[in-house]
């Protein structure tokens, strides 16, 4: 996370991360806004972007979206297809089955 910041901020951390566009980055931060992911300070020029949620918030949010468009509602759809997507570390595949577990005990 990084904070408040500007589309040319924005843009400049993205680009770090992969190649993009100043237009994508544009769009992707107005598409976010019109989503309500991000709030817009009209207040000040260049306009700066702040997220409206903490970002485990709107992890879930996008999670619980994409469950419900891609996968008919079936989280357990979500999760074979993200396993059989082979990019799981063990670590990550060690952190998924301590929650499995978890969920097994009663009470949790």
């Amino acid at each position: 996370m990084h904070g408040p910041g500007t589309v040319r901020q924005i843009h400049n951390i993205m680009r770090g991360q992969r190649d993009i566009g100043y237009s994508t980055t544009l769009k992707m931060v107005q598409i976010m806004t019109d989503k309500g992911l991000l709030l817009k300070n009209e207040s000040v020029r260049p306009q700066v972007f702040t997220p409206a949620r903490a970002e485990a918030q709107t992890q879930l949010q996008l999670i619980d979206e994409l469950i419900q468009r891609a996968f008919g509602g079936s989280a357990s759809k979500l999760v074979l297809r993200a396993a059989s997507a082979k990019r799981i570390t063990a670590k990550e595949l060690a952190q998924i089955k301590k929650l499995i577990e978890g969920a097994k005990k009663p009470g949790v």
